[in-house]
């Protein structure tokens, strides 16, 4: 993975950079950037050709490894074999010039000549520059004589009674060299004698019961999958039904009502909105009323959440007691009689 480093101004005045050629040169600080925070990366030409040098196709492989001879003859990189036998390489004054803020841990594994005091990527042990054949397994190896040492007793009663000791079963072979004679156990001699008796060994009973005593269940299984975290969403007979009225319906219902079909951006935006509603648990009846008056006052579908809101939430108007009788403006007569006793 390539990485953002630090090219210092005394480099284009080195004068072991200066002894290589402008490709090689390049071919460094391509390196300084391709390298892992301990500066080591795969001593493969076709590889680092194929990271540094895309766009110029006549600097072939081999013009890189021509590059990698340079820098190692001047000392600025080192080019060993790993524990795994392949071909690596690191630039030798890496923990001079970069300074990495936290770096990570190498998968790549060390060159013995400048990083002994350091572990390997690869095996993640200090080794050298020669493959390692410690990786491979053990061979098993078999045991062919006979053992001395006595089968173990039963101290306790064990909760496993159908346990067969083997070694009841079959007779050892008699030593070819001489060896103390094992002293059998209560426990053993007492298989013996039931294997000699006709009944099958370890099918002995216990006096005493078993110090585990077997669980029982105070309440039933519940049903469904046993696998799911509490966080998980339920699914199977424990998810709750599905809701059987959609946007899509609802639109359809808000459709049916208007007097003419309301244009298409109006109902993608409404179905939008819909679905988020529905989404967070809104009951329909509210929707539909919400709905209803967004149809009336032909609102705009970004209000619908307002309007749910206030189906939901918005209480009854009370109109405020007057204290008195309140002022009566005057008003004419109607009846003309009222004039008549006036004049």
């Amino acid at each position: 993975m390539a990485r953002i480093r630090t090219i210092k101004p005394e480099a284009f005045v080195s004068e072991s950079l200066a002894a290589c050629t402008v490709t090689a040169e390049r071919t460094f600080f391509g390196l300084l950037t391709q390298a892992d925070d301990h500066g080591r990366h795969r001593d493969h030409p076709a590889i680092i050709a194929g990271k540094l040098w895309p766009l110029r196709p006549e600097h072939t492989p081999l013009d890189v490894e021509d590059d990698l001879q340079q820098l190692a003859s001047a000392g600025l990189i080192c080019r060993y074999t790993g524990c795994d036998g392949r071909g690596y390489l690191h630039i030798v004054a890496w923990a001079k010039h970069q300074k990495i803020d936290r770096p990570s841990a190498s998968r790549l594994p060390l060159c013995s000549a400048h990083d002994q005091d350091k572990r390997c990527g690869a095996c993640k042990a200090e080794c050298g520059q020669t493959p390692r054949s410690d990786h491979a397994p053990a061979p098993s190896v078999r045991v062919v004589e006979d053992s001395v040492s006595t089968p173990r007793a039963l101290v306790e009663s064990s909760t496993n009674v159908r346990r067969v000791f083997a070694s009841a079963d079959q007779p050892s072979a008699p030593p070819t060299t001489s060896s103390p004679t094992p002293v059998p156990s209560a426990g053993h001699s007492e298989s013996a004698t039931s294997t000699a008796s006709g009944e099958p060994a370890g099918q002995s009973t216990f006096d005493e019961d078993s110090s585990n005593p077997r669980r029982v269940l105070d309440e039933p299984s519940p049903s469904g999958s046993r696998i799911l975290d509490p966080g998980s969403i339920p699914s199977g007979r424990t998810a709750p039904a599905p809701s059987t009225v959609s946007a899509k319906t609802l639109i359809g219902e808000y459709v049916a009502a208007c007097a003419h079909r309301p244009p298409e951006r109006v109902l993608g935006h409404l179905g939008r909105e819909l679905n988020q509603l529905l989404a967070e648990g809104i009951a329909t009846e509210h929707l539909r009323a919400a709905l209803e008056r967004l149809r009336v006052k032909g609102l705009s579908p970004s209000v619908l959440p307002s309007l749910v809101n206030e189906v939901m939430n918005a209480t009854a108007r009370q109109t405020p007691a007057r204290a008195g009788g309140g002022y009566t403006p005057w008003m004419n007569p109607a009846d003309d009689s009222a004039y008549e006793e006036v004049l």
